[in-house]
């Protein structure tokens, strides 16, 4: 803020101004106050022994270091209590700021309100990821950030934007990091809201004579969940369940799905053991792998319409998951490592599945 706003205490002066309807315009001075030669008499200091207001008060005769003229008089204020021109002052040191719970910026959106919103947004970037989401729901955009070097490969979407009054803004790399939250951003990000994920229910009502669901237990890096939901896409999985939705819209897991994220179906549980016992009353056979146990997926008859569980790698599923399995298969090797990385082991069982039952579709 301009130093010309503060006083000499440190104090930010804003003025409010009123004006009244009812002011009647200020009268000229009379001739009476006012002498021939023009000089207005009630200015005049007094004449004799009557001491002149303000008499004896200390002055501050000090200039003012930017006019060099003197600075103006302290002791009283400006103005009468009634006058419709009002200074109030406000302690820079500690301003009164409303709370907005860590969200920054100028808003005159309530707190609350601006806080719903962000929490049904989310950030994507990657090109690939960025070009099917714009094919498949460009209604989902928000705003848009781009480098210079890829907005030839975006002209339809800068159009779009242009057209449908969407925000979007070509920038350096630096800013696109900070809009993105990451240098690997691929030279665009979309702020986008955020799909509503069905529950088994719903997702029950829509399926076929061949379907495969993937559900995962624990499984959260987002990376793997990028190279899982990118699988799902080429070998026809339509479905991924897990009690984080949100997870499988992360930016870094709809980048590593380069574009296959918006072909899945995100299905929200709470509780895997009873979802997985509708897809089962549904006709689906609950497939999990065992290393030791499980049939060798060479030999194995994959089911057409099936629920494939993983779980994360270190502890696998947990045991009343695997209480719920109907086939357990398990994938040959060496040997000479525990398991598979499980976006690995999704890749290989989808690809079994697909050309059991898909691949003559």
């Amino acid at each position: 803020m301009s130093d010309s706003l503060k006083g000499k205490n440190g104090k930010v002066r804003i003025m409010y101004v009123r004006k009244d309807e009812d002011e009647k315009p200020r009268r000229p001075a009379s001739p009476s106050a006012t002498g021939r030669d023009g000089r207005n008499r009630r200015s005049e200091a007094p004449r004799g022994d009557a001491p002149r207001r303000g008499e004896g008060r200390p002055r501050n005769d000090k200039p003012d270091d930017r006019t060099g003229r003197p600075a103006p008089r302290r002791d009283r204020p400006s103005t009468s209590p009634d006058s419709p021109w009002k200074t109030l002052y406000q302690n820079d040191e500690r301003p009164e700021v409303a709370d907005h719970g860590g969200i920054s910026g100028k808003s005159l959106i309530d707190p609350d309100q601006l806080r719903r919103q962000r929490a049904e947004e989310t950030r994507v970037y990657g090109e690939n990821a960025c070009q099917a989401l714009f094919k498949s729901r460009p209604d989902s955009i928000v705003r848009a950030w781009f480098v210079q070097s890829v907005t030839p490969r975006f002209r339809d979407a800068l159009r779009w934007m242009a057209a449908n009054r969407k925000a979007y803004h070509v920038v350096e790399e630096e800013e696109l990091a900070l809009a993105s939250g990451t240098e690997h951003h691929g030279g665009v990000c979309f702020l986008i809201k955020k799909r509503i994920g069905l529950d088994a229910a719903q997702y029950l009502q829509q399926t076929g004579a061949k379907d495969c669901v993937l559900a995962l237990e624990d499984v959260s890096n987002p990376h793997n969940l990028g190279a899982i939901l990118r699988s799902c896409a080429h070998f026809g999985v339509r479905g991924v369940m897990t009690s984080d939705s949100a997870a499988l819209e992360s930016g870094a897991a709809v980048r590593t799905a380069e574009g296959g994220a918006e072909h899945i179906s995100s299905i929200h549980t709470d509780d895997l053991i009873n979802d997985l016992a509708l897809f089962r009353q549904a006709g689906y056979t609950i497939v999990t792998t065992s290393s030791h146990n499980g049939v060798p997926l060479s030999q194995a008859k994959i089911p057409q319409k099936m629920v494939l569980v993983l779980g994360e790698e270190r502890s696998g599923l947990s045991p009343e998951i695997v209480a719920q399995t109907d086939m357990a298969v398990s994938i040959g090797g060496t040997g000479r490592v525990e398991s598979l990385n499980v976006s690995v082991a999704t890749g290989i069982l989808l690809a079994e599945w697909w050309r059991q039952n898909n691949q003559n579709a």
